[in-house]
């Protein structure tokens, strides 16, 4: 079990890799990690631990940094948002090319709430 207090960004991200590839049930079975770095150190700015692809496709990218993962959505925005707002997990759009929405995991209890997100995402 997940416990609240994990805030370690690497150990988040990591606890997110798992959630995304245990899932084999739509949405979350079209969902696969790729580009992994395993020995990702995290940064202020946020490290890139990962990307999450649907069916091949970049949805997302995953970043470390001390206290936190950072996921960067990139599809599926307005769908990702809402789940973020119901999961009560940090989030804000970016503009610029291409359009971003940002979600912050600051616990292991955010995990699945952001896996959530992502799913809503791959739904769109």
């Amino acid at each position: 079990m997940v416990e609240d207090t994990e805030t370690d960004g690497t150990r988040l991200a990591e606890l997110l890799s798992s959630e995304v590839t245990g899932h084999e049930n739509a949405p979350y079975g079209a969902l696969a990690v790729a580009d992994a770095d395993p020995d990702v150190e995290p940064t202020t700015d946020g490290a890139h631990a990962y990307d999450v692809e649907r069916d091949g496709e970049r949805l997302a990218s995953v970043y470390v940094q001390p206290e936190r993962a950072r996921v960067e959505l990139y599809d599926g925005l307005e769908a990702a948002e809402r789940a973020a707002e119901d999961g009560d997990l940090r989030a804000r759009p970016v503009g610029g090319q291409p359009p971003r929405l940002l979600v912050f995991v600051t616990t292991g209890a955010e995990v699945k709430r952001a896996l959530d997100v992502l799913g809503a995402a791959a739904e769109a």
